[in-house]
C-alpha cells in the first residue's frame, strides 16, 4: 500500500512538471510579441505563412522562456533547412550560396512572409532589387510587358534561372552556358500546348532547330553556333519593330556582325525562320523545295524500278546460263580470260579520289543532315566534335573540285586536242566513245526494258552504256547544284556582299537535298549497276585495276569489241600480264571497306526516314 502511495505522489509530481515546462516552452506569438514588437505586428505575423508555427518553430533553442527573458538564452541563426529540404538543396547548389546569399537575403521580411500563389511579378520584383540593369532590360521586353499585365505564362526571371537552384552564367564561350542561351528558350517555345494557349506558333523553333546553327545545337555543339539569346538577346528581347530591338532591320548588321564580322545589308536579307512549305510567305523557298522534292522522287522512282526490273531479269538470265553449261550448249569463247585494258592509270586514281572524296562528305554531311538522330551525334563525337567533321567536308569537297578540273581538262583534251576540222568536234562530241547522250542511248534504254520484259534479247553496248553516261553528267550537274551551294555556305560574308541573303536559304535545301539525291543514288542504284547486279555481284574491280577480261568484253560491250576488232586496234588494249598480287590485295580491300561504309550509311538513313528523320 505504501509502495502504491509513493508511485502516486511520483507520477503527480511528474505531471505537474511537465505541464509546468511545456507551458514554458511553448510561449504563444503572443508572448513573444509582447517584447518583440518591433520585429512584426501580432496581425501581421499571425496573417503569414509562418503564422500557423508561432515562434519556437524555428527558433528551436528557446527551450526555456525566462532564460531567454534574462538573456541567458538566445537563439541561433535560424534553419531552414528544417521544414524547407528540397528548395535548401537546390540553393545549395547555386550561385547564391557561393556568394553567401542565404534564404533570408530574398525572404527578408520572413515574419511576415505571405504566399506568392505562383505569381512570377513578385519574384521579378525580389531578383531586380539586386540585378537592377538585367531588371530594367526585362521590364520592358516582351516577356516583361506581357508579364506586367499578369500573364503568367509569360517568361520570367525563375523561367529561365530557377527559383533556387540558379546557376553560373560564366565563361559566355564555355560549352554548358552557350546550350543555356537556347535550352531555357525552347523550354517554353517548344511546349506546343503553351504556345497555342498564347496564340503563339512553333515555327521558330522548328526552323531553328532543321538550321545549320540548330543541327549543331542539337548534335551537342552549342559553342560553335549562334543560339536564341545572341540574336534575340537575353532579357531586352523586343519585337521587331521597336528601334531598340536586336532584329529591327536597322539593327540587323551588327546583330548579325557578332558572329559574322563582315555581315552586310545584302547578307542580313536571309531568312533565319524561313518555312520552306510556306507558300504565302517564303514563295522561293516554297518553289525551291518543290523542285528539289519533284526532283528526289522522280530521279528515284526511275532508277529504283530500273534496278529492280535489272535484279530479277539478271537473276533468270544466271539461271539460263546455268542450265546451257549443264547442256553443254553455252558459247565457249576461246582465251576467255585473256585480259584487255579498260581504264587507264589515270582513270583508276581519279576513280579512288571520288571514292575518298564522296565517302568523306557522306560520313560527315549525313548526320548534319540527320541530326535529330542519336547515331548522328555518336558520329559526330567519333570525329571529335562539329568543328573537325566540318573541316574533313571541306576537305572532301577540296578533293572533288581537285577530279573534277581533272575531268574538265581531259573532256577538253578529248573534244579539242588536234581537232582538224569544226565538224571532227560533233563527231568526237557523239561518238562512241564519248560520254556524251546520244541518240544511240534512246536505242540502248528500249532494248534494255524489252529485256527486263522478256520482250527481247539483251542488248549490246559500246564503250559506255546509257547509266554510266548518266553517272558522269550525273558529277557536272552535281558540280553545280551541290558544289555551287556548298561554296555559298562555306564563305556566307563574301557571298552575301552582293547576293540577298535568301539566297543562303535556298542553297542549303539545294545543297541538303542533292546532297541526299547523290547519296541514295550512290548507294542504291551505282551499287547495283556496278556490283550488285547478278553477273557481277559482290563487286566488280575494274575500275580498281582497269582490267577487263576477254569473255566479259564480247558479251558486255560487243559493239566496242567488233569496233576495234574493225579497226585494227584490239591489240593496243592487250593487257600482258594482270596487276600484282599485293596492290588487288589492298585496292579490293579498300574497295570492299568503301562498299561498306556506304552500304552502312544507307542503312543508317532509312532508319532515319522510318524513324522520322526531317526532309531538310
Amino acid at each position: 500500500m505504501r509502495k502504491i502511495l509513493y508511485s502516486s505522489l511520483l507520477l503527480l509530481t511528474l505531471l505537474w512538471s511537465s505541464q509546468a515546462l511545456a507551458q514554458e516552452v511553448a510561449a504563444s506569438p503572443e508572448t513573444c510579441l509582447e517584447c518583440h514588437e518591433d520585429v512584426v505586428s501580432v496581425e501581421d505575423f499571425t496573417n503569414s505563412v509562418h503564422g500557423a508555427n508561432g515562434c519556437v518553430a524555428c527558433h528551436v533553442e528557446l527551450i526555456a522562456l525566462d532564460l531567454h527573458m534574462s538573456g541567458d538564452l538566445m537563439p541561433e541563426p535560424v534553419k531552414c533547412v528544417r521544414c524547407h529540404k528540397e528548395e535548401t538543396a537546390q540553393h545549395y547548389a547555386s550561385v547564391h550560396k557561393l556568394n553567401d546569399i542565404d534564404c533570408a537575403t530574398c525572404h527578408s521580411e520572413i515574419h511576415q512572409q505571405k504566399a506568392w500563389h505562383g505569381d512570377k511579378r513578385i519574384a521579378v520584383e525580389k531578383c531586380g532589387e539586386c540585378h537592377d540593369d538585367a531588371y530594367s532590360e526585362y521590364q520592358n521586353s516582351i516577356h516583361g510587358t506581357s508579364l506586367q499585365d499578369g500573364n503568367m505564362d509569360s517568361a520570367s526571371c525563375i523561367d529561365c534561372h530557377n527559383l533556387h537552384e540558379i546557376k553560373e552564367i560564366g565563361d559566355p564561350n564555355n560549352h554548358a552556358v552557350r546550350a543555356f542561351h537556347t535550352d531555357v528558350c525552347l523550354k517554353c517555345h517548344d511546349n506546343e500546348e503553351l504556345m497555342e494557349r498564347n496564340g503563339i506558333t512553333n515555327i521558330a523553333v522548328e526552323t531553328y532547330l532543321t538550321s545549320y546553327h540548330g543541327k549543331n545545337y542539337r548534335l551537342g555543339f552549342p559553342e560553335k553556333v549562334a543560339g536564341c539569346a545572341d540574336c534575340h538577346n537575353s532579357h531586352s528581347i523586343l519585337p521587331p519593330d521597336n528601334p531598340q530591338s536586336s532584329l529591327n532591320p536597322k539593327n540587323l548588321v551588327s546583330t548579325c556582325g557578332k558572329c559574322h564580322a563582315n555581315s552586310s545589308t545584302q547578307f542580313v536579307k536571309f531568312y533565319p525562320h524561313g518555312q520552306m512549305t510556306d507558300k504565302a510567305n517564303f514563295p522561293i523557298l516554297y518553289y525551291t523545295y518543290i523542285s528539289m522534292t519533284g526532283l528526289l522522287v522522280g530521279t528515284f522512282g526511275v532508277f529504283w524500278v530500273h534496278t529492280l526490273l535489272w535484279l530479277f531479269r539478271g537473276f533468270v538470265e544466271n539461271r539460263e546460263k546455268k542450265r546451257a553449261m549443264i547442256a553443254g550448249t553455252y558459247h565457249v569463247i576461246p582465251d576467255a580470260h585473256k585480259i584487255y585494258r579498260r581504264f587507264s592509270k589515270v582513270h583508276i586514281f581519279l576513280h579512288l579520289l571520288v571514292i575518298v572524296s564522296f565517302l568523306l562528305l557522306s560520313l560527315t554531311g549525313i548526320p548534319l543532315k540527320f541530326a535529330e538522330q542519336q547515331w548522328a551525334a555518336v558520329m559526330m563525337n567519333f570525329y571529335g566534335g562539329a568543328a573537325n567533321a566540318a573541316l574533313l567536308h571541306r576537305l572532301g569537297a577540296c578533293i572533288t573540285f581537285v577530279y573534277f578540273g581533272a575531268a574538265l581538262f581531259m573532256s577538253a583534251k578529248f573534244l579539242f586536242y588536234k581537232l582538224q576540222y569544226p565538224a571532227d568536234f560533233f563527231r568526237r562530241l557523239f561518238g562512241p566513245e564519248s560520254l556524251c547522250p546520244n541518240l544511240r542511248d534512246i536505242q540502248d534504254v528500249t532494248n534494255m526494258v524489252r529485256w527486263f520484259l522478256f520482250l527481247g534479247p539483251k542488248p549490246s553496248f559500246d564503250r559506255w552504256t546509257y547509266w554510266e553516261k548518266f553517272d558522269f553528267i550525273a558529277v557536272f550537274w552535281g558540280m553545280f547544284a551541290i558544289g555551287g551551294s556548298g561554296l555559298m555556305l562555306w564563305f556566307p560574308e563574301f557571298f552575301g556582299s552582293f547576293l540577298p541573303g535568301w539566297v543562303f536559304n535556298v542553297a542549303t535545301i539545294i545543297h541538303s537535298d542533292e546532297a541526299l539525291l547523290a547519296t541514295g543514288f550512290i548507294f542504291t542504284v551505282h551499287f547495283f549497276n556496278t556490283h550488285g547486279r547478278p553477273e557481277k555481284f559482290p563487286m566488280d574491280f575494274v575500275i580498281f585495276n582497269g582490267e577487263l577480261a576477254k569473255e566479259e568484253f564480247m558479251e558486255e560491250r560487243a559493239d566496242q569489241w567488233k569496233r576495234y576488232e574493225e579497226a585494227g586496234i584490239l591489240d593496243q588494249y592487250v593487257k600482258e600480264k594482270p596487276s600484282g598480287i599485293a596492290y588487288d590485295f589492298f585496292i579490293k580491300g579498300f574497295g570492299f571497306t568503301a562498299l561498306c561504309i556506304g552500304i552502312g550509311l544507307l542503312l543508317l538513313m532509312l532508319y532515319a526516314f522510318i524513324a522520322g528523320g526531317h526532309h531538310v
